[in-house]
């Protein structure tokens, strides 16, 4: 598997149409490969890509079929299976019939979509999946106008008919107006549809034959889905898309070959994006075969490749022949949206969980994320131990951050700000598709508290006693309201987000509402303590557990901070009375989790990261200070 972390510039040139300069551009003669399909597989998250491809994983016998393998075999990262969702785009390939089909399994998060436009750079075409029931998403409107943008031809696949409340025929209908009103061409909207149930690994071009395997899928890529037509007798071009390491093989560089030959044994030229040029000789070369990896003697044209063992390659580079030096245009994706802030731990408990502490090491390991994903920007400051650390979504910047605590690293985060930009000399911020799903009798708070955060309602409609709601709201205004979303709907409401692109500010919103609990000494928590301060909060920490001053400890249920002090311990005396020896009982504090807190914040408060813990503080930890600030 091959994680895919770059991409190509939106609108720019496609890296399949070979040599964008130079005389040889002329001369090509381009051949289709029929021997081969490049594919990738995007949709909205959830709707069933990684399971889909677990049956053709299986059926084409590039899992055994006594091999135990888990559920999802391609989401293979720790976070990835604890999440239930892919982070990172990976590539695989199966043999059907003579052919081999080189399949990227993409994100469907909105957060995750430079990593489907960096895959839609390496393909001839997609597949699109949509759920039968769902349908089309907000994910799915991006990864498709990305697919047309680029001129590639859609191969629908609606999934999950097995349900009783399938729509696909109706959902069907969406597709093609969602495609309609993206401005697909002729071709693009004279789509083939399959209908699959990836649960049970079957699929049927016809709902009233049910279906008994994947082969309808399958005959449907080879009759649909075009062969890259290249030319691989020119000179060498192959660039550098993502990176990836290995234990025994060191760094992995993994890219496409647009034109001739990559033969292991080759000397070849890696032109830099400074225009300089590095001379050096592939001693290893890999390509993807089910889930494993394997060595190959050459690449062709139109081939998913993997250097292994070159530690200077970076993402973007282009690989020629030393005498013909030729790049592709560099890589890149959609800007990104949102900004943190990332500095040393400064707290009193600095330094007890990890192992990377400075902003040097700090500031190494997040240069280092910009080399294999271009969607994340790394910029400094005026403060030399603070980063301005920049990406397309919280969950983007939350596996960032779990990633490295899990390295050992620990630091500190602000709250989340919006990137402005001016779009025809006006100020513009960041808007996002909502559409959520509730129960109908939820409906009208879900309006009221949007349309405070100055969401506007589009669409609403009504589907077997819920309710669908579609709104555009500015990405600011929706820090926080997930786990406000969560208790107005008694944990049965459903939300789904995608940056839309960039509208006039719409002013100032209003702030979190409620107000921090902060510690004001330090020590070990008691029960005692905490006991009489859950009464009016919710609490962030249990009994026992150290804490200091300006660490805030739970949540007050009205607006303004409360100074608190959580350590104090109960007074013995020599007088006894029933009920006072009754033992305090806390409720279950809060668990505090990334995504979470990172809404929670507010502009004087920071998230603290260390391997073992995460903790929510003040900028300024003295109550002193802060009341002089």
């Amino acid at each position: 598997m091959s994680p895919l972390r770059c991409s190509l510039p939106v609108g720019a040139p496609d890296a399949r149409a070979g040599p964008r300069s130079g005389s040889a551009s002329l001369l090509a003669v381009k051949t289709a490969r029929n021997d081969l399909r490049n594919l990738a597989i995007i949709a909205h998250v959830d709707h069933g890509k990684t399971t889909l491809l677990d049956g053709l994983l299986r059926q084409t016998g590039a899992i055994a079929a006594h091999r135990q393998v888990v559920e999802r075999a391609m989401d293979s990262e720790d976070l990835e299976k604890e999440r239930g969702i892919t982070i990172h785009a990976k590539e695989t390939a199966v043999e059907f019939e003579g052919v081999r089909l080189h399949l990227v399994d993409t994100p469907g998060h909105a957060d995750f979509g430079g990593e489907v436009e960096r895959v839609l750079g390496l393909v001839d075409s997609v597949l699109l999946l949509v759920d039968a029931v769902e349908g089309v998403m907000p994910q799915t409107r991006f990864v498709v106008s990305k697919a047309l943008a680029r001129g590639l031809r859609p191969l629908l696949v609606i999934n999950k008919v097995d349900r009783p409340e399938q729509r696909a025929h109706a959902v069907m209908d969406e597709v093609f107006e969602l495609l309609d009103s993206l401005g697909a061409s002729e071709e693009q909207l004279d789509f083939p549809v399959v209908f699959t149930s990836a649960k049970h690994a079957t699929a049927t071009r016809d709902l009233e034959v049910p279906g008994t395997d994947l082969r309808p899928l399958f005959e449907t890529i080879l009759e649909h889905a075009p062969a890259p037509r290249v030319d691989e007798n020119g000179p060498l071009q192959f660039q550098a898309v993502t990176l990836d390491h290995d234990p025994y093989l060191g760094r992995l560089v993994i890219g496409r070959v647009n034109r001739g030959r990559l033969q292991r044994g080759a000397h070849v030229a890696r032109i830099a994006e400074n225009g300089e040029s590095e001379s050096f000789r592939i001693t290893k070369l890999l390509g993807a075969r089910g889930l494993e990896r394997v060595e190959l003697d050459e690449a062709r044209a139109g081939d998913l490749a993997v250097i292994a063992g070159i530690d200077s390659i970076e993402v973007g580079d282009t690989l020629c022949e030393p005498d013909q030096l030729d790049p592709l245009p560099r890589i890149s994706v959609d800007p990104p949206t949102l900004r943190v802030h990332f500095s040393p731990n400064t707290s009193p408990l600095a330094g007890r969980d990890g192992r990377f502490l400075t902003s040097r090491q700090i500031g190494d390991r997040l240069r280092r994320e910009t080399l294999g994903n271009v969607s994340i920007r790394v910029e400094p400051t005026d403060a030399p131990d603070i980063f301005v650390v920049a990406g397309r979504g919280e969950l983007q910047l939350a596996v960032l951050i779990e990633t490295m605590r899990r390295e050992g690293y620990e630091f500190s985060v602000s709250r989340p700000e919006i990137i402005r930009r001016q779009v025809e000399g006006k100020n513009c911020e960041p808007v996002e598709d909502v559409v959520v799903e509730v129960p109908k009798a939820y409906t009208g708070i879900v309006v009221e508290k949007l349309s405070a955060r100055r969401g506007r309602l589009e669409s609403l409609d009504h589907r077997d006693g819920s309710a669908r709601l579609s709104f555009v709201a500015p990405s600011r205004g929706l820090f926080g309201y997930r786990g406000e979303f969560l208790s107005d709907t008694r944990g049965e409401g459903v939300m789904h987000r995608s940056v839309r692109g960039y509208e006039p500010w719409v002013g100032d919103l209003p702030g979190r509402g409620i107000g921090a609990i902060i510690a004001t000494e330090a020590g070990r928590t008691t029960a005692h303590a905490l006991f009489n301060i859950q009464q009016r909060s919710l609490l962030f920490v249990g009994a026992g557990l150290a804490v200091y001053e300006g660490q805030i400890v739970g949540e007050s249920r009205r607006a303004g901070d409360m100074n608190v002090n959580v350590i104090r311990a109960k007074k013995l005396t020599n007088v006894r009375a029933a009920g006072k020896d009754e033992a305090a009982v806390l409720s279950p504090p809060r668990e505090v989790a990334i995504e979470w807190g990172l809404e929670w914040l507010e502009e004087d408060e920071l998230l603290e990261v260390t391997p073992a813990h995460l903790r929510l503080r003040k900028r300024i930890l003295p109550a002193n200070h802060r009341k002089r600030g």
